[in-house]
């Protein structure tokens, strides 16, 4: 199945920790969203805002992949899945049930997250936007 990762499951080494079949595909856009922070965990979530995007990598996952991060991610309490089309084949990714107000990521998860980013090689403009959000 294809996974999109918009937080700290774009950092590499992590992903194959967590999820031993993985395979990085690719870098990829969900259009009509923007990355946020939240939760009593800070982090990171997405939700709908219209002509946003969320940079992303798509990852393609096994069965006993996606098991391990329904537990990593809470679900389906803390994150709930979310599915959209891209190029006609179907992706799933995780959005937070409880659209609590914005809290700044602790340091660590952020270097999690920027480290993630150059994994991917994402524009890290879009992280420094989400962040930004706070002020």
């Amino acid at each position: 199945m294809l996974y999109f990762a918009y937080g700290s499951n774009l950092h590499h080494s992590q992903m194959r920790r967590r999820c031993k079949d993985s395979k990085f595909l690719k870098k990829i856009n969900l259009k009509d969203f923007r990355l946020t922070f939240r939760s009593k965990y800070r982090a990171a979530d997405i939700e709908p805002k219209k002509n946003s995007i969320v940079p992303g990598g798509l990852f393609e996952i096994s069965k006993s992949d996606e098991k391990k991060l329904d537990v990593y991610e809470d679900y389906p309490s803390l994150y709930k899945k979310y599915y959209f089309f891209y190029y006609g084949k179907k992706v799933m990714t995780y959005t937070m049930v409880k659209k609590t107000s914005f809290k700044f990521p602790t340091e660590r998860y952020l270097n999690v997250v920027t480290k993630g980013y150059k994994d991917c090689k994402l524009d890290k403009k879009y992280l420094k936007k989400a962040l930004m959000l706070s002020w």
